[in-house]
């Protein structure tokens, strides 16, 4: 008895470790960062710790893609104009759309790494929408 209970405690620590493995691999699959060339790890660190202060925000829901596109060009410009060094970009779970994926998350990412005022970005922590959104750091 004492063999098939020691079997079965195993088998629940691999199950929740396997568990816990799987959770690991879709948080990590979900974040976005990129940083340009020459931008420290500090800098993202910072970023993700939420040191910097976010200035302003775009929330995306509800916007088609060409749309959802424009708008973060015009908000790019207008902040970097005033000078605005940190902005988080709302652009949603997807949890709003038919198959319940993301539909612009993938799509802001690209836009992003092609803007030059863009110098690194990352997911934002949970309390400032998660995987839903990313926080953005613009040249000053």
């Amino acid at each position: 008895m004492k063999n098939l209970a020691e079997l079965k405690a195993l088998q629940q620590r691999l199950q929740e470790k396997a568990a816990a493995h799987a959770q690991a691999e879709r948080k990590r699959r979900d974040a976005l960062s990129y940083a340009r060339p020459g931008v420290g790890p500090d800098v993202l660190k910072k970023l993700r710790s939420g040191s910097w202060v976010t200035q302003d925000q775009l929330d995306l829901h509800g916007l088609r893609v060409d749309q959802a596109r424009e708008a973060i060009g015009q908000f790019i410009r207008d902040a970097v104009k005033r000078g605005v060094r940190c902005v988080r970009v709302i652009h949603g779970k997807g949890l709003g759309s038919m198959d319940k994926k993301p539909v612009l998350k993938s799509k802001v990412r690209n836009w992003l790494v092609q803007k030059e005022e863009v110098i690194a970005f990352c997911t934002a922590r949970a309390a400032d929408g998660g995987s839903g959104a990313l926080m953005v750091l613009l040249k000053a």
